[in-house]
């Protein structure tokens, strides 16, 4: 081989790399997506079972019940009439409480319109909700600029 030959066999294999490097990263990345819903959107559009999603809203008034162990049943709910009944199994962040801000992850069961949660993260106030779901919630008038809903 040519000192030619050498170097453009060099370039080649590195590209090659960089190529499956870029490809497996990209894999990854849409392995972990999970897109935000609301229950008024999933009420328009329904979305696979088993697909990876995350469901945000207010838990619901009186849905929380609490089952054997560490089992938790509630309602997820924006304000349109719409609730998702999400299950978790796990510790409730010290935040979690009937009215409060919520945003869980996980996906729904098969033949069913439950919700499996496998993360639940409880919001304390605007500041920390995305601010799409802020928005949303103020435009339903579930949200007051510096209402406490301690």
């Amino acid at each position: 081989m040519t000192r030619k030959q050498k170097r453009l066999a060099v370039i080649g294999g590195g590209m090659g790399f960089i190529l499956a490097a870029v490809l497996l990263v990209m894999f990854a990345f849409s392995q972990s997506v999970a897109y935000f819903y609301m229950p008024a959107d999933l009420a328009k559009t329904p979305v696979k079972p088993q697909t990876r999603i995350r469901l945000g809203g207010l838990v619901g008034e009186g849905s929380v019940v609490r089952g054997a162990g560490s089992t938790v049943e509630f309602a997820v709910t924006d304000g349109s009439g719409d609730a998702v009944k999400v299950k978790y199994t796990g510790i409730l962040p010290d935040l979690f409480r009937e009215g409060q801000g919520v945003v869980t992850e996980g996906t729904f069961a098969a033949g069913s319109r439950e919700f499996i949660a496998d993360t639940v993260l409880a919001k304390h106030d605007e500041k920390y909700m995305p601010k799409d779901v802020a928005d949303r919630l103020k435009a339903q008038g579930l949200w007051q600029e510096g209402e406490d809903t301690q």
